[in-house]
């Protein structure tokens, strides 16, 4: 997953500080000539004003890497809404909801609501999500579901989860449902 932030190091402190985050390298340091060149501006489909600055890989634990990006110029504008066109958000599951909310809002993270519930094929007890805003303005959700959900029963594979598959949790093949 790749993200554009502001300021590398404080961005590095966020996800290091909310999520144990841990660097693994850079390919790209500040200290670096920024790459404005032409070919540059073909192959990552920026404007021809920018230059891609610091580029650093994070790790999450028991989770994906995290690219963060640094660029440069006078084009570049604030993140997304989740209604805009384009990806959305970034969802990251969370063990104890509760416990990430408070350690993203103790990085400088902010909340747009209170948890809430999952509802219809998501639903089960303490399953819950949680919308919430980097300090640079990124949207991530924050989703704990510790109960199977309903959509096991019917669906064809489910999505990522740290508990047992489909198979374990419902053993004997479900019917067709739609």
């Amino acid at each position: 997953m790749g993200v554009t932030v502001p300021d590398i190091d404080a961005a590095t402190e966020f996800f290091e500080a909310a999520f144990d985050a841990v660097v693994l390298y850079d390919m790209r340091r500040r200290d670096e000539m920024p790459n404005s060149s032409p070919e540059a501006h073909g192959y990552l489909g920026i404007p021809s004003t920018m230059a891609q600055g610091a580029m650093r890989m994070l790790a999450l634990p028991e989770g994906p890497g995290l690219e963060l990006f640094e660029y440069l110029g006078p084009e570049q504008r604030y993140a997304a809404h989740p209604s805009d066109l384009g990806w959305q958000h970034l969802a990251i599951y969370a063990d104890d909801l509760d416990e990430t909310l408070a350690q993203v809002e103790a990085a400088g993270g902010t909340r747009n609501s209170d948890p809430r519930d999952l509802r219809g094929d998501e639903a089960g007890a303490g399953n819950r999500f949680v919308y919430t805003r980097t300090p640079w303005g990124s949207t991530l959700e924050l989703v704990s579901y510790p109960t199977p959900q309903p959509y096991l029963v019917y669906a064809p594979r489910p999505k990522w989860a740290p508990w047992p598959m489909p198979d374990d949790v419902y053993p004997v093949p479900a019917p067709a449902v739609h």
